[in-house]
């Protein structure tokens, strides 16, 4: 066939490919020889090119997010902290606390707990966070103490994380109509550009098989749904949430949450918005550890694709001037400086100069700090005998959980009253110890530094990082806030406000009559 357009060049390839000429192509046809070849990953323009600059901007984040039905946080503050660091976890919402109050709290491993418990001997809710992310947090919503809502960014993106805690099987049908109805107000309030996360125990069973609502959760259940189970699926079904933990095909033993004596079930669940599932890489349960007694931690992997942010992280490295409190730093200070000033006795008329001497005398005298944060003043007692004791405690219950013999529950009872005798015996040695030191004069400084530390650790919000729009959506990019600044004083300066009316006699109707 003739080509009667000289500008016009064939297009054979396959889809999938392209083709090139290496020959002359003629201007009277396409006299040159045609080669197919594969498709070429650079190109000038078009959308592949916009894509690609589009990922470029953006950065994979993961972010590891569970759920644990702790019995108590009593004695576990620590324990629970250790566990995170080693399982590598991010954040942690956590159910029946036990602990009253309202407030946030360092448990050591520089991990945070918000939590909010009405009564200390029943129920009570929490998030933990590692403190990258409790730097962030811009809202914390304590509803009640079956429920919390977290809100924090995590690399441009907002992350709105609920713990819940769901009445049990024998609880009136109130009290989990109350939960329900509180549970559906939150989800309803967070936007829908915003990431949502639950974790919660429901006390009750989705089931295994998914036939009729394979939009809110998978196959991979466990045994059969029941009547409390029903409302966790109807609930999914009414906020377009899914079920994560019946997605991913595991083993039995990383699919049951929890299990006492004989009885093994499914209650603890993590949740997110089904638009949002494709973010999720994996979930499972992990055993083998000993906090809970009964239930098992559910961990789920997210991949965020965040914006790209060029922050300069500047390390404050300062000299120790408190040395000098001690007479022989002192003494070499001052033979230091004197010697950089050349046995001059008399201070220079130049301040700048001296100052700077004396400076470098101090470098190299009393040293520099190495800028890393200092470790958490709450748990010193957490030394390397607790850790030992902790570790075969977390040994015996995996050795009871394979065996499930009296012996082995035995072994692991004991195991863990000795554990509360040696923490205990450790925490009071710490106390004393801190105790005598604060009474001297020297631990005066100490009491101030530790009350503004513990004052700080105690607040929900360290550091105002984002605004909100007019309809209340969280604002986290740089151009966003500062647009928002702008809108916000310009109807602040330039909009009239509503005054009295002025009547002839030069005041307000009112004053007139």
């Amino acid at each position: 066939m003739r080509i009667t357009n000289e500008n016009f060049i064939p297009d054979r390839s396959r889809p999938g490919l392209t083709t090139t000429a290496t020959g002359i192509v003629s201007r009277q046809g396409t006299g040159g020889n045609w080669a197919t070849v594969g498709r070429r990953r650079k190109r000038r323009g078009g959308r592949r090119l916009q894509r690609r600059q589009g990922k470029e901007q953006c950065k994979r984040v993961e972010v590891w997010v569970g759920t644990l039905n702790v019995g108590t946080m009593t004695g576990k503050g620590r324990e629970v902290a250790d566990m995170m660091e080693r399982r590598k976890v991010d954040m942690l919402c956590v159910q029946e606390t036990k602990w009253k109050g309202s407030k946030a709290r360092n448990i050591g491993g520089e991990f945070k707990l918000f939590y909010h418990v009405v009564d200390g001997k029943r129920n009570g809710v929490g998030v933990i966070l590692k403190e990258e992310y409790s730097k962030s947090v811009e809202e914390v919503k304590r509803v009640s103490d079956r429920l919390i809502n977290m809100k924090v960014e995590v690399k441009g993106v907002m992350i709105n994380v609920i713990s819940a805690y769901a009445p049990q099987v024998g609880c009136e049908m109130e009290e989990k109509e109350r939960f329900w109805s509180e549970l559906d107000e939150v989800v309803d309030g967070v936007p829908r550009k915003e990431r949502l996360v639950i974790g919660v125990d429901f006390n009750g069973h989705v089931g295994e098989g998914n036939r009729g609502d394979e939009e809110v959760m998978g196959r991979y259940g466990f045994k059969e749904r029941n009547v409390e189970g029903q409302m966790v699926v109807d609930f999914a079904k009414r906020m377009e949430m899914a079920v994560v933990n019946t997605y991913f095909k595991k083993k039995e033993d990383h699919r049951v949450t929890y299990k006492s004596g004989g009885r093994c079930t499914q209650v603890d669940y993590v949740l997110c918005r089904r638009c949002n599932l494709k973010e999720i890489g994996d979930c499972k349960v992990l055993a083998g550890d000993s906090v809970a007694r009964q239930h098992r931690m559910v961990v789920c992997r997210m991949v965020l694709e965040a914006k790209k942010k060029r922050r300069r992280v500047r390390t404050e490295r300062r000299i120790r001037w408190w040395k000098l409190k001690e007479e022989e730093w002192s003494v070499r200070f001052r033979e230091e400086v004197r010697e950089r000033l050349s046995g001059v006795k008399e201070v220079l008329d130049d301040w700048a100069t001296t100052a700077g001497v004396m400076r470098e005398a101090a470098r190299k005298v009393l040293g520099v700090t190495s800028g890393n944060r200092k470790g958490d003043k709450e748990t010193w007692w957490w030394n390397e005998e607790v850790q030992e004791i902790i570790r075969r405690k977390r040994l015996a219950k995996q050795k009871w959980d394979r065996q499930s013999d009296e012996k082995s529950r035995q072994e692991y009872r004991e195991m863990r009253q000795q554990v509360k005798r040696d923490v205990a015996k450790a925490k009071e040695k710490a106390y004393e110890e801190l105790y005598e030191r604060l009474d001297t004069k020297k631990g005066e400084k100490d009491l101030y530094r530790l009350a503004r530390q513990r004052d700080r650790a105690g607040k929900d919000v360290l550091q105002v990082r984002a605004v909100k729009d007019g309809e209340g959506n969280v604002l986290t990019s740089e151009e966003s806030v500062l647009r928002r600044w702008r809108e916000y004083f310009e109807q602040l300066m330039n909009e009239e406000n509503q005054r009295e009316k002025v009547g002839e006699c030069g005041v307000g109707e009112a004053g007139c009559r």
